[in-house]
């Protein structure tokens, strides 16, 4: 009874574990390989995970004893205190230096921790998040100032927890930031007007999502992958119909939704500045830890800057190959460092500025609001998927370096202990105890069922007997 009650606490804890690394937006595939570890570190060799992005089922035991718990997740996004927070509690669950019920209630503190910053300072970070991005994507100081008013609002909307408007809240984000915009336009020289709206906009893009999404299809996670990836396509069309609800509210031309030189050069300082400013506004808007800033601006200095030299070497299709195959091997290197920072805390602001959802975006707004077609669209589908290779190579690349090369699983099916072929020495080898088997080689017993019936092993073998290996295949 005491051990029913020991599995079921450590499924509870395992469950919980799985959910704070999905509202974490964590990879399906690397949830599981963290519950199989965790799991391992408690004495459970025999645990077996099913991780999808809104159901968790975990079983300890195996046969007849084997025991499942299922959990439906919740549709939750982790600051990045409670990121830091949880990995800091899967690294002592992975040394098994907590119990489950004190893991579980730590659990239940992360996810009731309060902001470290108040409502004025994370809107004023979710203000300098967006300019920052704008000095990136439409380099005008007046769109910069206009980015900057649009995203304190939107910083302020954000402050309103609601199940039901966060479903339609983006659409409303959208046709807000866009009436304003395409009525500004005509007055001031705010540059593209597609690319400005994507600023203000940018914690509602699915980029992570839409690159988590590939990442998983190239893992073998066809559900969570396919999944992902049409959640993150809702949610770029959705964007996309608050900005043409808006253009058609404003009566703007097919041409407005075209993306368009800003003709403005801009000192190549201004590009720093304005990652500055965008891991600035990261920390303060997702109240993150302060000793995890600086691992952040290095993470996104390292992401930029190979985008900039995939844009001249390549082309700017596919220049986030360059930063994400740049950025992943720093963000896994910080991750296992003493004083690092979690690895999906370096890794969401990163993605947010090689903005694969940004490209989506004003693909899918042109496709649908001008007579384009869906090229840009396309365009936009092939950066992602870029991003999203750069991810995968990287991620090798570190694991083969740090790690070295891993052997490839085998494929292997557990057969019932009851049936189990057991070896059986000959009799003249039962008469001389100790030698070698080498020697006296073996014959299977109980090929047929009949054979099984007609004989047992001795005492002394049936002991030194041990079922067949567990499952190697993730």
């Amino acid at each position: 009874m005491a051990e029913a009650s020991e599995q079921a606490l450590l499924r509870r804890f395992l469950l919980g574990l799985a959910e704070g690394m999905n509202a974490a937006a964590d990879s399906t595939d690397k949830i599981r390989d963290t519950l199989v570890k965790v799991s391992s570190a408690y004495g459970r060799d025999d645990t077996d995970v099913v991780v999808l992005p809104t159901v968790i089922l975990i079983e300890t035991g195996s046969g007849e004893g084997g025991r499942v718990a299922i959990r439906s997740s919740l549709n939750a996004s982790f600051r990045f205190d409670q990121i830091a927070a949880l990995y800091r509690l899967i690294e002592v669950a992975r040394r098994a230096e907590i119990t489950p019920l004190d893991g579980i209630t730590r659990l239940n503190e992360i996810g009731a921790m309060k902001p470290t910053h108040g409502w004025v300072v994370r809107t004023f970070g979710h203000a300098v998040l967006t300019t920052g991005l704008a000095l990136l994507l439409a380099p005008t100081w007046q769109g910069a100032l206009v980015a900057f008013v649009l995203g304190a609002f939107i910083g302020v909307a954000k402050l309103v927890r609601s199940p039901t408007l966060q479903i339609v809240f983006p659409v409303f984000a959208a046709f807000a930031c866009a009436t304003a915009v395409f009525l500004i336009a005509p007055y001031f020289a705010v540059g593209d007007p597609i690319r400005l709206l994507i600023a203000p906009l940018a914690t509602f893009l699915p980029g992570g999502v839409l690159t988590t999404a590939v990442v998983e299809l190239a893992a073998g996670q066809m559900l969570a992958g396919a999944s992902r990836l049409v959640f993150g396509l809702v949610q770029l069309s959705l964007l996309a119909f608050g900005i043409l609800a808006a253009g058609t509210l404003v009566g703007v031309a097919s041409s407005s939704y075209v993306a368009l030189d800003s003709g403005e050069v801009f000192p190549w300082w201004v590009a720093l500045f304005g990652v500055l400013l965008f891991a600035i506004g990261n920390y303060l808007h997702f109240s993150a830890p302060p000793r995890t800033f600086g691992w952040v601006l290095l993470v996104l200095l390292v992401a930029y800057s190979g985008q900039v030299v995939g844009g001249a070497l390549i082309g700017a299709s596919v220049s986030g190959f360059i930063g994400a195959l740049a950025m992943t091997p720093v963000v896994l290197w910080v991750a296992t460092l003493r004083h690092g920072a979690p690895s999906q805390l370096t890794f969401l602001p990163a993605f947010w500025l090689l903005v694969p959802g940004a490209a989506g975006l004003v693909g899918l707004t042109e496709a649908i609001g001008t007579t384009r077609g869906y090229a840009d669209f396309a365009d936009a589908l092939v950066s992602i998927m870029s991003i999203a290779l750069g991810v995968l190579i990287g991620t090798a690349l570190y694991r083969v370096v740090h790690q070295g090369a891993e052997e490839i699983a085998d494929f292997h099916i557990d057969v019932p202990a009851a049936l189990v072929e057991e070896e059986t020495p000959p009799f003249w080898a039962r008469l001389l105890p100790g030698t070698p088997r080498s020697f006296w080689g073996g014959r299977r017993r109980g090929s047929t069922p009949a054979e099984r019936a007609d004989a047992s092993p001795p005492p002394q073998l049936a002991e030194k007997s041990a079922p067949s290996s567990q499952a190697t295949g993730s």
